[in-house]
């Protein structure tokens, strides 16, 4: 399961939860506020409405317009009704906050024109309450006027912070996917360069073959095609990745040169137990595949420098079975209130779509006891060759 999201959608329902609370305590205070000022049954009208009101901006996740609309509609005939049947000035306290959690919504996720006509539209339901219950008027209720506008510059303020902030994450996103992109163009040089030499070399040595055994030129043609096609396969999987939907990768380097990397790491970091598979003929994994090892392991290894401070150990295990190269992170940090949002990264955006794009899988997330663990699985056809 994917943690990241686990986590926020845990927090999304205590969200909900902790405003359907703020909805009934609001509910209840004006009840007994009308109730000791007014009289009688003043307050049902109000409650009425602000409850139906609580329970639209509730239910808003399911179409965030329509539901901002249908709120200040009904606070637009709340107001109208109050008015003319002297009642307790409208929008009451409860329904302020749900027009705040609407409008805030509202202007935070919906396209620019749409936001900007429900803002406007919140801001008319404040001028028209205020209009319709001046202080002089004698039917509002305190401060009624005063937390209608209040609520609405929260929503508008809240919901363009809010707005800006989720544009320059996918600026930043963006980013890392057009660098990556990038860098996946300088291997797709070394991965055709790679192929055409080999073709090349065969090719020689088959006219050598064919002048002094022409039995055998037939073999030495069937390599020759075999090696092309290996190049087409390894350059469909990495121009592949340079698609607008995908991400770039590190230049190839081979499984071997993750000791360097790991000794790199120990003089930043806590100490790097490395396990590579036995007796396992590396030379034989496509170039895309020992790069995306590289990339899993490095990017791994610069999140627990950076967000696991406490770690002491780190074990990376590479193992390879019949049809994929496995690569697994692990580390002993104990475990933090802060670490788990900055462990979703941007740095695994790249390596998870690459991953993807390559037929693979990630996953990321904290281990039962203490550490973190990032797992990676990378498909490996057969028959392949480098």
């Amino acid at each position: 399961m994917n943690v990241p999201k686990r986590l926020a959608g845990r927090a999304r329902v205590a969200a909900e939860a902790g405003l359907g609370i703020l909805f009934v305590a609001a509910l209840v205070d004006t009840a007994a506020a009308l109730a000791a000022s007014w009289g009688g049954r003043y307050w049902l009208f109000d409650c009425a409405a602000g409850a139906v009101a609580g329970g639209i901006a509730l239910a808003r996740r399911r179409h965030r317009l329509w539901a901002a609309v249908a709120g200040l509609t009904l606070a637009a005939v709340a107001i109208l009704v109050a008015r003319s049947a002297g009642l307790p000035a409208e929008p009451g306290p409860a329904m302020a906050l749900a027009l705040s959690v609407l409008v805030g919504s509202a202007i935070r996720t919906l396209p620019a024109r749409s936001a900007a006509a429900i803002a406007i539209a919140g801001l008319a339901i404040v001028v028209g309450a205020h209009l319709a219950f001046p202080p002089s008027s004698g039917i509002g209720v305190g401060a009624v006027p005063g937390l209608n506008a209040m609520g609405w510059l929260a929503a508008l303020t809240g919901g363009l912070c809010l707005r800006l902030l989720a544009a320059r994450r996918r600026a930043v996103a963006e980013r890392v996917r057009r660098d990556e992109r990038l860098e996946l163009a300088r291997e797709l040089h070394d991965v055709v360069a790679h192929h055409i030499t080999g073709i090349v070399v065969q090719a020689q040595a088959a006219q050598i073959v064919a002048r002094r055994h022409p039995e055998r030129a037939g073999a030495a043609l069937a390599g020759i095609e075999s090696a092309g096609s290996d190049a087409l396969a390894a350059m469909r999987r990495v121009v592949g990745l340079l698609r607008d939907a995908d991400d770039a990768a590190p230049t190839s380097a081979n499984p071997e040169q993750l000791g360097d990397l790991v000794r790199r790491f120990e003089g930043h970091g806590p100490a790097v137990r490395l396990r590579l598979p036995d007796g396992e003929d590396t030379s034989t994994w496509p170039p895309e595949v020992t790069s995306t090892v590289h990339r899993v392991v490095r990017e791994s290894l610069t999140n627990v420098a950076r967000h696991a401070p406490h770690a002491r150990s780190v074990t990376v295990t590479v193992a390879r079975d019949r049809s994929a190269v496995t690569v697994e992170v692990v580390d002993d940090a104990p475990p933090g209130g802060t670490r788990y949002p900055h462990r979703a990264g941007y740095g695994l955006i790249g390596m998870r779509e690459r991953l993807e794009a390559l037929g693979g899988t990630l996953r990321a997330g904290p281990c039962p006891d203490a550490g973190w663990a990032v797992r990676a699985s990378v498909p490996v056809p057969a028959g392949s060759r480098r």
